[in-house]
């Protein structure tokens, strides 16, 4: 045995040495850490760590000013690992964002070749702010990057570094100058979440502490790229028992036949809230998935990939759409 396959055979034993318990105290840290700069959204943090853990990207869309950027940046602090801000304008390029080939040199000379020069997409945690500011153009720029972890550019194919999380956000498509996303690139999202208004409370504690502006800078990182890698190594490990796949795609079923709905859930879709729920009960220090887990993340995962048909008088992403999804999980029986 070779000593590269050898190494990687043991990053691989590695990889798999964690119990439920070990990997819900790693969330567990995660999560803490984070709650220090964003105050009174502990469910909201909850499922940005599950996302992550489950090798999924977010997708966080609400009003300006409730916290997107910071959730974002603190989850970035909270890992020891590269992190890049991309703020998103109907200028930018999609060389802008992935990199593009330019001149080599020699000493200054040029030497008639190309070399690649990574963009900010080569980084571990991406946060891509108001990607619906950006043309149709550079948003598809992330489609190869977010479904395969590798980007190609003049026909060659550069791996982007492992793990690789895209945290974006946007505002309501109803903001002047916004494009809405298509539904490819949504559906490249395995959860979509808004943030809310906090609790007068909550509110009252940020406005006396400014988490943002105290804690925020000073968050440690808690984790490391390694420590992510064997929770997502953890996460496909846990059960899923054969009656909560026939529940699970009973409900991305009936998504598909619902007179409201003009398009339903995927293929992906389906194996995105698989993946949620596996988190989840990871998380939840489990090693096997309950109904509660499919239950739980059917909204923030299938929400916006199913378009509602307009004739019923809503829009894709609305709070119609949530409302749909909760009458099919009223409507399909729950496995005993």
């Amino acid at each position: 045995m070779t000593q590269a396959v050898q190494d990687n055979s043991e990053q691989q034993i590695d990889l798999a040495r964690i119990d439920p318990g070990e990997a819900a105290e790693l969330a567990r840290r995660l999560r803490t850490n984070v709650e220090r700069a964003m105050r009174g959204k502990p469910e909201v943090v909850r499922i940005a760590v599950e996302t992550l853990v489950s090798g999924g990207h977010l997708l966080l869309e609400d009003v300006p000013g409730v916290g997107k950027t910071t959730l974002a940046a603190a989850l970035a602090r909270s890992l020891d690992s590269s992190f890049k801000r991309i703020q998103f304008t109907s200028d930018l390029l999609p060389s802008d964002v992935i990199g593009s080939a330019v001149p080599e040199t020699d000493q200054g000379r040029p030497t008639g070749g190309l070399i690649f020069q990574p963009g900010p997409l080569f980084s571990h945690v991406v946060l891509a702010d108001e990607i619906n500011r950006a043309s149709p153009k550079t948003q598809s720029a992330l489609l190869e990057a977010m479904s395969e972890g590798n980007v190609t550019v003049d026909g060659r194919t550069h791996p982007l570094p492992d793990p690789f999380f895209v945290v974006a956000t946007q505002n309501p498509v109803e903001h002047y100058g916004t494009n809405p996303l298509p539904e490819s690139q949504l559906d490249r999202f395995q959860v979509r979440q808004s943030i809310g208004y906090p609790s007068i409370e909550d509110e009252a504690a940020v406005l006396r502490d400014d988490p943002g502006l105290n804690e925020l800078p000073t968050l440690q990182p808690v984790l490391s790229p390694h420590d992510v890698q064997r929770l997502r190594a953890a996460t496909v490990q846990v059960k899923v028992d054969d009656a909560l796949i026939a529940y699970l795609l009973a409900i991305v079923t009936e998504t598909r036949e619902h007179e409201a709905i003009a398009m339903g859930a995927s293929t992906r879709a389906a194996l995105a809230l698989r993946r949620a729920a596996q988190a989840r009960a990871l998380c939840d220090e489990r090693d096997f998935v309950i109904p509660e887990d499919i239950q739980d993340l059917a909204g923030p995962v299938l929400a916006h990939r199913i378009v509602v048909d307009t004739r019923a008088g809503a829009e894709r992403g609305s709070e119609e759409g949530q409302w749909i999804l909760r009458e099919i999980l009223d409507r399909v029986p729950v496995p005993l």
